[in-house]
């Protein structure tokens, strides 16, 4: 996966979609979105890997109680990451969830 910067991504748009290159494109450092190319695939292929991820976010949502909101929290790279080996898997969770 490549990452590049949004005026990079602008400047060289068509270019980048008319590649097949999966694209992380990030603002001062920090991806604020993805472009997965789906040219040459099948689109039953997309849908199927769609559907597969549905169902393993379903199976975390049941599994840890979270809410949809709060997974999003807990996966948004804007938030700074708890040190490791500190013990802060508290801080993990309590910043998932909001509290």
């Amino acid at each position: 996966m490549k990452r590049l910067g949004v005026r990079e991504f602008r400047d060289h748009a068509t270019q980048y979609l008319a590649g097949d290159e999966i694209l992380a494109i990030e603002r001062h450092g920090q991806p604020i979105g993805f472009y997965i190319p789906t040219k040459g695939r099948r689109p039953e292929a997309s849908d199927a890997a769609f559907e597969r991820l549905e169902r393993a976010i379903g199976r975390v949502l049941a599994q840890t109680g979270f809410s949809e909101e709060e997974l999003v929290r807990f996966f948004d790279l804007s938030q700074p990451l708890p040190d490791e080996g500190t013990g802060d898997e508290i801080g993990v969770a309590t910043r998932a969830s909001g509290r």
